[in-house]
Order: C-alpha cells, then sequence, then structure tokens
C-alpha cells in the first residue's frame, strides 16, 4: 500500500471533523432556528452584493487561465476557457486538493483544443504562481496598513512582527517582478520548465489576483450584520487567515475549518449573523458554483461522446 496516496486526504477528513467538533462547542446553545433567522435578517441589498461580489471573483478566477494561455502562446475561445476556469474553480473549491484536481480538469478540456501535458502544466503552474502572488501582495497590505489584525487570533500583541512578516511578503512580490524584469533562466524540473512571465503578463497577475480575493471577501463582508461590523479591511484580514488556514488544512471545502477561524477573527460580533454570513459565502462561493459546474461538465462530457471524442 502506498500510504502517501492517503495521508493528504485523512489529514483533510481530520480537519473537518475536529474542526466541526470545535465549531459545535463554539455554537452550543445557538438552534437551527437562530442561525435561520440570521440569514432571513440579511437584507435585500447584502444578498445582491454578495451575489455580485461572487460573480466578480470568479471572472477573475477566469483571468487567470487567459494570463497562462497568453503566457504560453495559446489561443483558445474566450468561451470556452471562461467556462473551463469556471468549472475547475467550482470544482476544486469543493474537493480540495486544487492543483491536482484543477489540472485533472483542465488537461481533459484544454486537450480537446489541442494543448500538450506539458502545456497544461505550465498553464497549472502559471495560475497557481498568480494565486500566491495575489495571496503575498493582498496578505502583506493588511499586515502593513493593519497590523492589529493578529490581536483578534492571539492574547499578545504582535503588531511588530506583524509588520515585518507584511513586508517580507511584499518583498518576495518585488522579488518575483525584478526577476520577470531581469529575464532569468527557466525553473527547470527534468523536462518541464517555467519562463517568468513577461512584464506586462506579471502586471496582469498583480491586477487580476488580488481582486478575486477581493470579491471572496466582499461576499461575507456584505452578508454581515451592520451592528459590530469592523470595517472590510479587517474582514479581508480575516477572510485571509481563514483561507489560508482552511487551505492548509487540506479540508474539503475548508469545511468546519475557514468557519472556527472566521468566528474566532470576529468573536466579538454576534457568532449567529457570523455564521449566516459565512452560509451565504458558501452558498455564492461554493455551492451555487459546483452545481452549474457539474452541469457543465456532463454538457461537456455528452459533446465529447456525441462527436466520438469521449
Amino acid at each position: 500500500m502506498n500510504w502517501r496516496r492517503y495521508f493528504w486526504p485523512i489529514i483533510g477528513i481530520a480537519a473537518v471533523v475536529f474542526s466541526l467538533w470545535l465549531l459545535i462547542h463554539e455554537l452550543r446553545g445557538i438552534s437551527l432556528d437562530d442561525v435561520w433567522s440570521g440569514i432571513v435578517a440579511i437584507p435585500p441589498r447584502a444578498w445582491a452584493l454578495a451575489a455580485l461580489s461572487s460573480v466578480v471573483a470568479y471572472a477573475s478566477l477566469a483571468g487567470y487561465d487567459h494570463i497562462a494561455l497568453l503566457h504560453i502562446g495559446k489561443k483558445v475561445s474566450w468561451l470556452f476557457v471562461t467556462l473551463c476556469s469556471f468549472t475547475t474553480y467550482a470544482l476544486s473549491h469543493n474537493i480540495g486538493g486544487s492543483v491536482l484536481s484543477g489540472a485533472v480538469i483542465r488537461y481533459r478540456a484544454y486537450g480537446t483544443r489541442g494543448l500538450t501535458g506539458q502545456d497544461v502544466g505550465i498553464l497549472v503552474a502559471i495560475c497557481w504562481i498568480t494565486f500566491v502572488l495575489s495571496s503575498l501582495l493582498v496578505g502583506g497590505l493588511v499586515l502593513v496598513l493593519e497590523p492589529q489584525i493578529v490581536d483578534r487570533f492571539s492574547t499578545t500583541p504582535h503588531h511588530e512582527l506583524a509588520t515585518a512578516a507584511g513586508l517580507v511578503m511584499l518583498l518576495l512580490v518585488a522579488v518575483y517582478v525584478f526577476c520577470s524584469w531581469l529575464h532569468l533562466r527557466p525553473l527547470k524540473i527534468g523536462s518541464f520548465q517555467v519562463h517568468y512571465p513577461a512584464l506586462p503578463i506579471v502586471a496582469r497577475q498583480l491586477l487580476i489576483g488580488p481582486i478575486e480575493l477581493l470579491a471572496a471577501a466582499a461576499i461575507v463582508y456584505f452578508a454581515l450584520p451592520t451592528v459590530g461590523n469592523p470595517g472590510y479591511f479587517v474582514v479581508l484580514g480575516v477572510f485571509m487567515v481563514s483561507f489560508s488556514v482552511g487551505l492548509l488544512s487540506h479540508a474539503p471545502g475548508a469545511l468546519g475549518v475557514f468557519e472556527i477561524v472566521f468566528l474566532a477573527g470576529l468573536s466579538h460580533m454576534d457568532p449567529v449573523g457570523v455564521l449566516a454570513a459565512l452560509l451565504v459565502f458558501r452558498l455564492f462561493y461554493l455551492i451555487v458554483p459546483l452545481l452549474i459546474g457539474l452541469g457543465v461538465v456532463l454538457f461537456f462530457e455528452h459533446s465529447q461522446y456525441s462527436r466520438g471524442e469521449g
């Protein structure tokens, strides 16, 4: 038995179980009726803005694939790329292991448009780099401009350390830009190599990537109650911490992990209102896209079968 195949899935499931246990303990005394009341209390305008934020987030994610295709010099129709990207992220966000699951979905889709396995590998690598760059840029700015955010997750202040960490993150982004400007040698892994993108592509990475994170955090922000709401920038910081911990946990959909960290970051707010906002986030960012993505997959596979290409 190859234990490595089962290690991360077991870790992910364990993270879900442990986080759900913590979540149940955190929310003891809160009934389903309370949560439903919190959802009903969200005004229509907030629902509309949260839904719009989700559209912006997934449109930005489609930009990841467009940027990568521009880098490797492959032309694929705008609609196909957008649908492929949407489906990839809709499924991988729920399944977990987004790099691996995203590679499988993209290989199946882009292979029908003439891309080789190496092309898809480079595309996945560029998309991953775009996400990492975006996280470093947004996270670094939050820590530099709002170092007090760490107080929400620690009993002792570490403002200087938070600022230093933020500056290091921004420095890493600057190093990436500088390396691209210098046209350094590509990263090689066997026969696989990834070239530094040209500066115009890097500019797109640093523009489109952060928009996705800003829009995803806005889903929660708009759905939160106005009472005790700390403002968008703080919610963004809490979102970045929760999202990062969720990814590191390898839990499918960061189930339970995302919620328990977010509740800790907004502990001063009514937990019912926070939980209701997080359910809205899961609805617009995970559940609805998943249902649409599954429909796109079924349509794609049916069309391929009809053409005899399955």
